[in-house]
């Protein structure tokens, strides 16, 4: 059985061996920076009550974050939201938008959040959504994401938003703030 073996120094740079059927069997890869870090498996929170899902205590490091959803629906119609902060959950400045095709096509606009997803009620969406720091030194986020309800229809957004630090929270909620979480569940990775 094959074997893959990391070594480093503290110049900054990674040896990747791994046994050859033939030639050389080690790889050199220079000028590597940066720490390795684990993907972070957050507890998956269920969906079924409440006007709003939290996620507080991102760690600083954190670069990128996936949130999913599986069967997440509410009891109205209110686009489904997802908010950003660091130090509290961000209610402007947000440029967003997403789409959606299936049984019909429509677009929504926001500037309350990145807006993820049209909804009625009942209707359940599953999918994962991308948080990506786009900038370290004005702390610029990016969203996008495919999230379908499985049936008629397929959510395809996006967008970004400048925060005043590093992100340490998500929220997930509705544009009207109202309607109620009544199914599914949503969990985190972050790396």
């Amino acid at each position: 059985m094959a074997s893959l073996v990391l070594s480093g120094d503290t110049s900054g740079s990674i040896t990747v061996a791994a046994p050859a059927v033939s030639g050389s069997n080690t790889q050199t890869l220079a000028a590597v920076t940066g720490t390795l870090a684990p993907v972070v498996s957050g507890t998956a929170v269920a969906s079924t009550s409440g006007t709003s899902i939290d996620f507080t205590s991102i760690p600083s490091w954190v670069k990128r974050i996936t949130v999913m959803f599986q069967g997440v629906s509410t009891n109205g119609s209110s686009n489904i939201l997802m908010r950003i902060g660091a130090g509290s959950f961000i209610s402007t400045g947000y440029v967003s938008s997403v789409s959606y095709c299936g049984a019909g096509q429509s677009t929504a606009t926001s500037t309350a959040g990145f807006v993820i997803a049209a909804t009625g009620a009942g209707q359940a969406w599953n999918g994962v959504l991308n948080i990506n720091l786009l900038n370290a030194s004005n702390y610029t986020y990016c969203e996008s994401g495919v999230i379908s309800d499985g049936a008629n229809y397929s959510a395809m957004s996006g967008g970004n938003i400048a925060l005043s630090g590093t992100l340490d929270r998500v929220r997930i909620t509705t544009v009207n703030g109202t309607d109620a979480f009544d199914a599914g569940s949503i969990n985190l990775l972050w790396e």
